[in-house]
């Protein structure tokens, strides 16, 4: 990594936290899928933060909610009837994986610092708020696996190769 570039310092780090939470995805077992964690089932928990990942990295005021949105999916202090399946946010975290790495290749340091279309927000601003948010919830779903199985999932530091084979889905 080129740590005199700002932009490829977000790439590896984003490329860090995208591979965290997919693997901490794989870690919720069938059995807590559904199951109600602070009063909403655990899938929703994770929407909550891909659809905040989805929305806000890149610009939230030019966004198209995904197809199988309905009003309040994303919201964690509304309950809804609609269900996701795993497959379908698993279909939902790549499409958002693609969206960002593109972006990401599209940018440069001299545009960080810059708003997006009709934003108030800058490229860098948003880009950083993405990774406390998507961090915060991440740790929260990490705690209802722990509580529940008493394995650690795997996230990646710094100092951590990224996985290209097979690997243990947990510490």
């Amino acid at each position: 990594m080129d740590e005199t570039n700002y932009t490829e310092i977000i790439k590896d780090q984003t490329k860090r936290a995208l591979w965290s939470i997919n693997n901490v995805m794989d870690c919720v077992s069938d059995e807590y899928w559904n199951k109600n964690y602070c009063d909403m089932p655990l899938w929703k928990h994770i929407y909550h933060t891909l659809h905040s990942l989805d929305m806000w990295y890149i610009n939230p005021r030019k966004y198209s909610e995904p197809s199988f949105h309905i009003k309040d999916l994303n919201n964690l202090d509304v309950k809804t009837d609609k269900v996701l399946s795993r497959n379908e946010l698993k279909h939902y975290f790549q499409l958002i994986e693609e969206k960002i790495n593109q972006y990401l290749n599209s940018i440069t340091d001299d545009i960080l610092l810059t708003k997006p279309e009709n934003c108030e927000w800058t490229r860098f601003a948003l880009i950083l708020a993405q990774h406390r948010h998507l961090h915060s919830h991440m740790g929260m779903i990490m705690g209802f696996i722990i509580a529940e199985t008493g394995l650690w999932p795997r996230v990646l530091g710094l100092e951590d190769e990224i996985p290209t084979s097979e690997y243990n889905l947990y510490f």
